[in-house]
């Protein structure tokens, strides 16, 4: 009897202990630095007409849904779309990944989103409108709605999909229901995301997110030097990106950007670490941060995160960086005996 009261109290205190534990919410210090990422207008491959909009509401809707998971900076889809006009107009010999690269230089962006309709179907049985008094109706239907996306993630250093995935979203609903009379529901209205199509569609959104932000943690972080000064760098990293002072960064060097003279595909640039950073000032769209060490740094630089680095000492001072600021802009990088140690 004894062991049975004891066996019931432990599971008592367990299940309590479950109960009392608060439920872990993703949040913008959770989740850490924020990468910058585009998402480009979606092309609408499904052979439906009748949202003439489609894509660019599809697109739309998972931009919020990045930006609403708080592990990304969106960039305007405005904004892509300017830089992918004023593209239009130059000399149309790249193919189409070295636009896309070039296009993610331009706007800061670590990766561009690219989408793909290939499902957008509706099908409905039986009598929604039933028998009723006034706008109130009592009906029996069954409703079924398929959304599927081709979505791709385009580096934009080189060009190259780092991934391709599809996903979907089936919803299917049915039964009899008490309703109102609200006519149809198209893609964006009031009424659309509470129709079978509409949950469809953030099923599939959902589903989108996740997959991005799987593959996107195999991307390191990384943000670009915009001014050399006597006191050392400013970056287009700030508050906004996660950035926290004391965090420290691999600091490389770019030097020549690298085209394959056959095809005209931006293989990238060379890159060479020559040291690392410390941040000593947080802004919301930038950072100050010292060198930790003497090399030669340059406005287009690229610092990169790198956990083996650690957080700064916040009690100590920071090293002298006057050397950024005489620093030959020219060179790419400092001799190998100049590298700190972190750096080799």
């Amino acid at each position: 009897m004894k062991k049975t009261v004891y066996k019931r109290a432990v599971v008592y205190g367990f299940a309590a202990a479950l109960v009392s534990i608060p439920c872990w919410v993703p949040n913008a210090t959770a989740a850490g630095l924020k990468k910058i990422v585009a998402v480009s207008r979606f092309e609408n491959k499904s052979g439906d007409t009748s949202e003439t909009a489609l894509g660019d509401n599809m697109a739309d809707q998972l931009s919020d849904a990045l930006v609403q998971s708080g592990e990304f900076i969106v960039v305007e889809r405005k904004t892509l779309d300017d830089v992918q006009d004023e593209q239009k107009l130059s000399a149309s010999g790249q193919t189409s990944a070295s636009k896309t690269a070039k296009t993610g230089k331009l706007i800061s962006a670590q990766a561009v989103v690219k989408g793909s309709i290939t499902e957008f179907e509706s099908k409905s049985a039986g009598n929604s409108t039933g028998f009723g008094f006034g706008p109130v109706n009592l009906g029996n239907k069954h409703e079924e709605a398929h959304v599927g996306l081709i979505i791709q993630l385009v580096d934009t250093s080189t060009g190259v999909v780092l991934d391709s995935q599809r996903v979907e979203g089936k919803v299917a609903s049915g039964g009899t229901s008490i309703g109102v009379n609200a006519g149809g529901a198209s893609f964006g209205s009031k009424g659309f995301s509470k129709t079978p199509m509409g949950k469809a569609v953030q099923m599939a959104i959902d589903n989108a997110v996740q997959k991005i932000s799987d593959r996107m943690k195999n991307v390191p972080f990384e943000a670009r030097v915009i001014k050399v000064s006597m006191d050392g760098v400013i970056v287009n990293a700030g508050g906004r990106s996660g950035t926290t002072v004391g965090e420290r960064f691999a600091l490389f060097s770019v030097g020549e950007a690298l085209t394959d003279p056959d095809t005209g595909e931006s293989l990238g640039v060379d890159q060479k670490r020559v040291g690392s950073v410390t941040v000593t000032d947080v802004q919301e769209k930038y950072a100050k941060a010292t060198l930790d060490g003497t090399f030669q740094v340059k406005a287009g630089d690229i610092i990169k995160a790198d956990t083996s680095l650690g957080v700064a000492d916040a009690s100590s001072s920071p090293p002298s960086s006057a050397s950024a600021g005489s620093s030959p802009p020219a060179s790419p990088a400092a001799p190998a005996s100049n590298v700190p140690p972190d750096a080799q």
